[in-house]
């Protein structure tokens, strides 16, 4: 990834990138393409939310992310507990303490095309992600700092 022309480190999705027409539910790949940033979701028990001109919000306890194809909530946020298929926004390993909500299958859903694919803090060995990208914390909090509504980050495949 890059920021300000400087290459920055990032995790993608343990099954590689792909066109996001050949993009599914579950494949672990990241979407090639141009993906608006929607929105900035933070954990405000763990340093709230950086500086940045995105809109953004907390994250509660009880919120979570649909990722079942068939619920009329799929990649849309629900409040736990659901009684559909859903990924816990609240969690102990601080992944999701910053999530970008990028705009990949959101307008709308369309079944089984891919959900959740956020920009997230990486994990310290940077492992891949479920099909998300992810940076280290600093790097994160400078393109925060950086984005402007309607800006949009871009996935390439290499």
């Amino acid at each position: 990834m890059s920021l300000d022309g400087r290459g920055i480190r990032c995790a993608l999705g343990r099954g590689g990138v792909t066109p996001a027409a050949d993009k599914r539910e579950g494949d672990g790949a990241s979407p090639a393409g141009v993906w608006p940033i929607r929105r900035l979701l933070y954990r405000p028990d763990r340093g709230g939310s950086p500086r940045t001109a995105i809109p953004a919000a907390p994250i509660a306890p009880d919120d979570g992310w649909c990722d079942a194809p068939d619920d009329p909530a799929y990649n849309r946020p629900v409040k736990r507990p659901y009684p559909a298929s859903q990924e816990a926004m609240w969690r102990d390993d601080g992944v999701y303490d910053l999530v970008v909500v990028l705009g990949h299958n959101d307008d709308p859903p369309k079944p089984g095309m891919g959900s959740c694919i956020f920009l997230h803090l990486a994990r310290p060995d940077f492992s891949p992600t479920e099909g998300c990208v992810a940076l280290a914390r600093p790097d994160l909090e400078a393109l925060l700092a950086e984005a402007r509504p309607g800006d949009a980050v871009e996935i390439r495949g290499g």
